[in-house]
């Protein structure tokens, strides 16, 4: 499907097979062996932070439970203040506490449900707990389910990828990049991974 989605992008997008050339191959991600419950709280802990101090942050939280990812009953339990002994705001601790809470009631589908829901229900889904955001959920269908369709249009990196692509002087609005992301479809997944190689390359 990689080359597939390679060529595809290289036959739409005359800017995108220059990079290519430069870049090479990039595959898809391996896929995270993390129950969704598991990377929705990783995620919640790397918003809008940088990785290194997004994973201090997590492994902070982690060691409030042997370092553990712990499992939703004894999250849900904990107290609000106890769980920002680690560095998380408020909002982030209320999120992850939501999302224990979810799990337990079954709203947080597990690895085989996922599996089987579309892309639209996913979204629908975890969406409607606290925190959770589109590029949340971009980020699981990425690197948990590996879906070869997602384009997360706020994220900084594929926008910041996006102006040098397409030697632009500002970053582009989430609404132009998904415009303009039409033409990828439907291997937008692939497109994002070279956006982040091509900002990281400035």
């Amino acid at each position: 499907m990689q080359t597939e989605a390679i060529h595809h992008l290289r036959s739409c997008d005359p800017r995108f097979a220059e990079w290519i050339d430069r870049i090479g191959v990039i595959q898809m991600p391996k896929r995270a062996a993390r129950e969704p419950y598991h990377a929705l709280l990783e995620s919640i802990a790397h918003q809008q932070l940088a990785g290194s101090a997004a994973r201090a942050i997590w492994n902070r939280v982690l060691g409030l439970f042997e370092g553990e990812v712990p499992e939703a009953e004894r999250l849900a339990a904990l107290s609000e203040e106890h769980l920002r002994t680690a560095g998380l705001s408020r909002s982030k601790a209320l999120s992850m506490k939501d999302i224990a809470v979810k799990t337990l009631e079954g709203h947080v589908p597990s690895t085989r449900q996922i599996l089987g829901m579309s892309d639209e229900d996913i979204y629908e889904r975890l969406t409607q707990i606290r925190g959770v955001g589109p590029w949340t959920v971009d980020m699981l269908m990425i690197f948990n389910l590996r879906r070869p369709d997602v384009m997360p249009v706020t994220d900084f990196g594929v926008r910041k990828g996006f102006k040098v692509l397409y030697r632009k002087r500002a970053l582009p609005a989430p609404k132009l990049l998904l415009k303009t992301a039409e033409r990828w479809r439907p291997y937008r997944t692939t497109a994002a991974l070279y956006l982040w190689r091509i900002a990281d390359s400035k």
